[in-house]
């Protein structure tokens, strides 16, 4: 297989991102482990660092399909690698799903049981926001969020992730951090994007970390709940999912 090293790389970088974000906030659902909206970003923050920390040695830690076409786009990367980072990429978040589903499959159950949540019911999106995104934020106070919203705030969180990719790891830029410490920058980029977009729409900021743990949602039976027909999953409360 041609660029096995990077493939390899994407997989166990984005499996780890996955797990300790996607992580973060199934703890924070179910055993209310976390306090506030900075805990699980910081543990996004560190799942982000550490993954690029692990795998950069192997495939330069792009672990996200939009910093990848930017790479492209910036000619940072030929385009003929692209298809093996996004392969990788979207396999990588599916199977940290599903390991984390493993981990904590009977405390879902529990807390579904407890909080009386038929799974792939709208209200299962309680359950389901572990490993998907959903505008407006669930756990959000005031829950006015339109799809142009949305769409527009997770488009501007992404483009700020590449931007503070590409001018951290710019040679040509002076003013950059070290390259051992730019994992850490990085990581707490998206520490502070995740305060400034997670009350929308939970800060998917990456179309992998969001579509995979989502479909691996939709077959262990979240169904409809994982992939709302609506804009929003509160655009319509009156109808179901």
């Amino acid at each position: 297989m041609m660029y096995k090293r990077e493939f390899i790389g994407e997989l166990i970088g984005t499996f780890l991102l996955v797990l300790f974000g996607c992580g973060s906030v199934a703890v924070s659902v179910l055993f209310d482990a976390h306090q506030g909206l900075l805990q699980v970003a910081l543990a996004w923050g560190i799942g982000v660092t550490l993954a690029i920390y692990a795998t950069r040695h192997l495939s330069c830690a792009h672990l996200n399909p939009a910093v990848s076409v930017a790479m492209v786009l910036g000619k940072r990367m030929t385009i003929k690698r692209l298809p093996v980072y996004l392969l990788a990429q979207f396999i990588g978040v599916f199977v940290a799903a599903a390991v984390l589903y493993m981990l904590l499959s009977e405390s879902i159950r529990s807390y579904e049981n407890l909080h009386g949540i038929i799974r792939g019911s709208q209200d299962s999106i309680k359950t389901a926001m572990m490993f998907g995104e959903y505008y407006p934020n669930p756990t959000a106070q005031i829950a006015e969020v339109s799809f142009l919203n949305a769409f527009g705030a997770e488009a501007f969180g992404t483009f700020l992730l590449a931007l503070l990719i590409f001018t951290l790891t710019e040679g040509c830029n002076v003013g950059r951090p070290d390259d051992t410490l730019a994992p850490v920058f990085i990581g707490l980029t998206v520490t502070s994007i995740i305060c400034l977009i997670a009350p929308l729409t939970q800060a998917g900021i990456n179309p992998a970390r969001d579509f995979g743990p989502r479909l691996f949602a939709w077959l262990a039976g979240w169904g409809k709940a994982a992939f709302p027909d609506n804009c929003g999953y509160g655009s319509d409360k009156d109808n179901p999912i």
